[in-house]
């Protein structure tokens, strides 16, 4: 799940190696959240306008965590 959240986010922004993700433990509910975290310029890349491209990040990764039996929540900060 980490690599295809790295994998999104530098396909969008001008600092590839400043993408980092940090993984907090499962919560109760096993929900795992992932904090994204990318160079201060890209930050409108990621979040889009009206924060379209963030929300389209969270469904790609809720799919896939659901495809997996799993649930994910991702931050961007």
């Amino acid at each position: 799940m980490e690599e295809l959240l790295v994998t999104i986010t530098k396909g969008l922004v001008e600092e590839p190696d400043a993408v980092r993700v940090t993984v907090d433990p499962p919560l109760e509910d096993g929900t795992v959240t992932y904090h994204l975290f990318v160079a201060d310029d890209d930050m409108g890349r990621v979040i889009g306008k009206q924060g379209r491209i963030a929300k389209a990040i969270r469904v790609v990764m809720r799919a896939a965590a659901t495809r997996n039996g799993g649930k994910v929540a991702v931050e961007i900060g």
